[in-house]
């Protein structure tokens, strides 16, 4: 947390969050046409965003692209500032809740787990209602199989998709489909990629949602801080997120 509220102290750094709140996916030249300063002085701070977890990259051909994290961010309203709000407004307080631009979201999180017991976590149903909101996700996780997303409170599935790779415990890639309301129905399909890399006694995660329409419905994507706050939550410690938020379809 030390270097999240460190990266955080900085105005500039604040701004260059926020030019990535308003539009994803944007080069380091791109981010410093906005600003008064040396090409060296961008780069210098979004390698110490970068570092926090607060900015993830990838490179598009010769360009290398930044996207911003909120991860790190939920981490923090979770210990510190949900116990003092309302429901309403922990619902609202997602960062990325509102972000309409081009689609691709790339979410990040470090933790402390086997590669194996996090793969468990990702594909065990039971396992999976503790952390997304309460939701149950059945496959016979083989490449090209069916899965489908319920919840006990729902009498019909609200999510569908295809497993295209299944390579545990490192990678899970499928597609997704969503079925809770017409208007995220209407939206199509969508892929969603886990990529789990070993650090040390710990897991670096990492969840990309992608192939999704420009100023697609932010109810597709705007849940994952919360979901992977509370996987975090649960595999480090044994017990579920208590935030209004994520209880909020539970």
């Amino acid at each position: 947390m030390d270097t999240v509220f460190k990266a955080l102290a900085d105005p500039t750094r604040r701004e260059l969050l926020d030019e990535l709140f308003r539009e994803d996916g944007q080069s380091a030249s791109t981010l410093g046409a906005r600003f008064e300063m040396t090409r060296f002085g961008i780069a210098k701070h979004l390698k110490l965003l970068e570092d926090a977890g607060l900015v993830v990259t990838r490179r598009r051909g010769r360009e290398k692209l930044h996207f911003l994290n909120p991860v790190p961010i939920r981490l923090i309203h979770d210990r510190w500032v949900s116990k003092f709000a309302e429901p309403w407004a922990a619902a609202l307080s997602d960062l990325k809740s509102r972000l309409e631009s081009p689609m691709e979201k790339i979410f990040e999180i470090y933790i402390k787990t086997t590669p194996e017991r996090l793969w468990e976590a990702i594909t065990n149903s039971e396992i999976r209602s503790k952390y997304q909101f309460g939701n149950t996700l059945t496959s016979d996780w083989t490449q090209g199989g069916h899965f489908e997303m319920r919840n006990p409170k729902a009498d019909a599935p609200l999510g569908e998709g295809e497993n295209i790779e299944v390579d545990p415990p490192r990678r899970l890639v499928q597609t997704m489909t969503a079925l809770w309301g017409e208007d995220v129905k209407a939206e199509g399909t969508s892929r969603i990629t886990w990529e789990i890399e070993p650090v040390g006694d710990s897991c670096h995660l990492t969840v990309t949602h992608d192939q999704l329409r420009e100023g697609a419905n932010d109810q597709l994507y705007g849940g994952w801080p919360m979901i992977l706050s509370g996987l975090k939550t649960w595999l480090e410690t044994g017990e579920t997120l208590t935030t209004p938020g994520s209880l909020m379809y539970a």
